[in-house]
């Protein structure tokens, strides 16, 4: 064989195995297409859907939507904190209120039994005075703040005490507000006719703000 026909062969070989490599390579992709059809999708649709596709942020339920502002950032609800509501107060189960005397000497036993006498307290067996219902029940009383908490009966006139303690229990009542108000009234007047003053619960100055308060409780 002559080198002209040697040369003729090998590239005569070549073509065919290069066209072989395309028959090959080309059943390799149109099998693969064809699996992909199975699941009702090609390479081609892939393609569209990636183009297509967009993304879109995730909601989660910590998050609202909301409108944006005037400088065109977004407002999170969230920025507001949660604020718990303030416990309600709840009134002490015997409420003690207190008329202290200013002068020096305390209050003279004769003035507080005529005192006593104008707001319609009673002196009661327990040897302090007592507001007394229609049936003859104690609403509140008022005891004389020494160690005894009593009034004499005897020799008023030599007695003095530095103030007087006003209590009431609440639960035991059958109408709390309307003895409560009395209550408070009582106190008021009696601070006038004594020239004392008038101490809430935690024996700080009396305020509108406190009793009502205390009354909105009952």
């Amino acid at each position: 064989m002559d080198k002209e026909l040697l040369r003729v062969v090998i590239i005569a070989t070549g073509l065919l195995i290069i066209l072989g490599m395309l028959v090959w390579h080309f059943f390799k992709n149109r099998k693969f297409s064809i699996d992909l059809s199975l699941f009702g999708r090609s390479p081609i649709d892939d393609e569209d859907e990636d183009d297509e596709q967009e993304i879109k942020p995730k909601k989660t339920k910590r998050y609202k939507e909301t409108l944006d502002d005037d400088s065109g950032e977004s407002v999170n609800s969230t920025d507001e904190e949660d604020h718990e509501p303030a416990p309600r107060f709840v009134a002490p189960e015997i409420i003690q209120f207190y008329i202290l005397a200013k002068d020096g000497n305390g209050f003279n036993g004769f003035d507080l039994y005529n005192a006593f006498q104008i707001v319609g307290l009673e002196y009661g067996s327990l040897k302090i005075f007592e507001r007394l219902d229609d049936h003859r029940l104690v609403d509140f009383g008022v005891a004389c703040l020494v160690e005894s908490g009593t009034f004499p009966e005897k020799n008023l006139e030599t007695f003095f005490c530095p103030g007087i303690v006003f209590f009431m229990q609440p639960a035991i009542l059958d109408d709390a507000v309307a003895v409560f108000d009395d209550f408070v009234d009582t106190i008021k007047l009696l601070e006038i006719e004594l020239n004392g003053e008038a101490l809430d619960h935690k024996r700080q100055a009396l305020t509108d703000e406190v009793i009502q308060l205390i009354r909105q409780s009952l």
